[in-house]
């Protein structure tokens, strides 16, 4: 019987957990998803939608399902995001960073340990994180914190830039590469894929609009083309003559020497002919005096 119990987490964290995520699922909000395990209230797994304006951007798309909760990022670095739009799942690039919690028995008394699962480039993976709001600082915890102030604070750490026991420092490029990867990635967790079924089909529903996009060939846009002797208007408002602008096509060019030419041509003609009327009024003129110069 004492074995059983010890195994129990006490009543005193077991009811504030439960209050906690009674709390949190009568106000679902974006960015974070949470469950605890059904076995052991004491440990929670959550999912971290990266917010936009971040490396780690991307759409809330679904709430996660069953007991999922989910948690608004109003404060600290956070301000200012504002709610993410619904965008075609095959444009959506954001990460999923999956991570838990641990909670001591003797919560809310004591902070839990907060540990990062999915590759991200702000956090060791598998590696307690050391912030204010984890059992590395006990002497700066609050009790009154709830499971939604601590993910608050983990987000609002996660987008800034501060070094910390836990963390490491690489590139936006390298977040950004490590956030498209996360979709394949979380899907390899048997943990992460009972927890957050709904998350589970988002990112498949995402994986194959992206698959269908890549395969879609790239097509150029066709010239356009009426029947012979009609005309239409083109995205210029210029009139097209058979698909085509007057005096425009591949032969411009040579129609334009070709009227230099005809031109150089005609004013040479008008000028011979100007030279020979002119000689033939001279002989007139010379025949006619010779004319009367006789009678």
């Amino acid at each position: 019987m004492s074995s059983n119990s010890n195994k129990r987490a006490p009543t005193t964290a077991t009811q504030r957990l439960k209050q906690d995520y009674l709390r949190i699922k009568k106000d679902p909000v974006p960015y974070i998803c949470a469950e605890p395990l059904p076995s052991n209230i004491l440990e929670w797994h959550y999912v971290v939608r990266g917010p936009e304006m971040t490396p780690y951007e991307g759409c809330a798309g679904l709430c996660c399902g069953r007991v999922t909760v989910c948690f608004l990022v109003l404060q600290g670095s956070l301000d200012g995001f504002g709610a993410p739009e619904h965008n075609d799942p095959g444009e959506e690039r954001g990460g999923y960073y999956h991570g838990k919690l641990i909670f001591p028995r003797e919560f809310p008394f004591k902070p839990p340990s907060i540990y990062m699962i999915t590759p991200n480039g702000r956090f060791k993976c598998n590696t307690r994180l050391c912030l204010s709001i984890t059992d590395f600082h006990p002497d700066t915890w609050n009790p009154a914190w709830s499971v939604s102030t601590i993910l608050t604070g983990l987000l609002s750490f996660m987008v800034e830039k501060g070094p910390t026991l836990g963390s490491i420092e690489t590139s936006d490029f390298t977040k950004r590469q490590l956030a498209a990867q996360s979709l394949a990635f979380n899907l390899k967790d048997k943990v992460f894929c009972e927890l957050f079924p709904e998350v589970v089909e988002e990112i498949k529903q995402k994986q194959k609009a992206q698959d269908e996009l890549s395969s879609r060939p790239q097509t150029l846009p066709l010239p356009d083309v009426v029947p012979d002797g009609e005309t239409h208007h083109g995205q210029n408002g210029i009139q097209l003559l058979n698909g085509h602008a007057p005096g425009a096509g591949p032969n411009l060019a040579g129609l334009q020497q070709a009227n230099r030419h005809h031109g150089l041509l005609g004013g040479a003609l008008a000028n011979l002919f100007v030279i020979v009327g002119f000689a033939a009024f001279a002989y007139t003129v010379k025949y006619v005096l010779r004319s009367i110069a006789q009678e």
